[in-house]
């Protein structure tokens, strides 16, 4: 198995990302606008399309308040993993930001090198959108990239 971990930190309080990284059906909109274009929502299962037009469709395992954790895993799509876990989490720092931790797990083991890399494209672009949504008043509604 090989996996995928990426970390960076977030000018936004554990609150503030989580209420981004909560919303399991706004990829699109609130967490990776413009890298991700269109989430789709059926029972549990989101369909997320990435804008080089990759597919894939991800089932919710596990959404924790109380850890600020998401968890999901690939059931359907472009990539075709035998295996596929991954989660994002909010971890508190000292100073009051956020520590982004994306954590992947996929077989077969050459999915980690085009996973790695969407990773790479897509960790600026959700670090971006998190600390806008922290600026953004509660009545400002959301801009989409793109």
């Amino acid at each position: 198995m090989a996996s995928v971990h990426k970390e960076f930190l977030v000018d936004a309080t554990p609150d503030q990302v989580w209420d981004v990284l909560k919303d399991f059906g706004a990829v699109h909109e609130r967490l990776a606008p413009g890298f991700v274009t269109d989430t789709r929502v059926d029972s549990d299962t989101r369909t997320v399309t990435f804008a080089n037009g990759t597919v894939v469709a991800e089932r919710l395992v596990d959404l924790d308040p109380t850890t600020k954790r998401v968890a999901y895993c690939a059931v359907g799509g472009d990539l075709h993993p035998s295996h596929h876990n991954a989660s994002m989490q909010a971890v508190a720092t000292a100073d009051g930001r956020t520590r982004f931790v994306w954590h992947t797990d996929v077989l077969p083991a050459a999915l980690a090198a085009p996973i790695a890399e969407f990773v790479e494209h897509g960790a600026p672009v959700i670090r971006a959108a998190l600390e806008a949504a922290a600026t953004r008043s509660p009545e400002e509604p959301s801009v989409i990239a793109g």
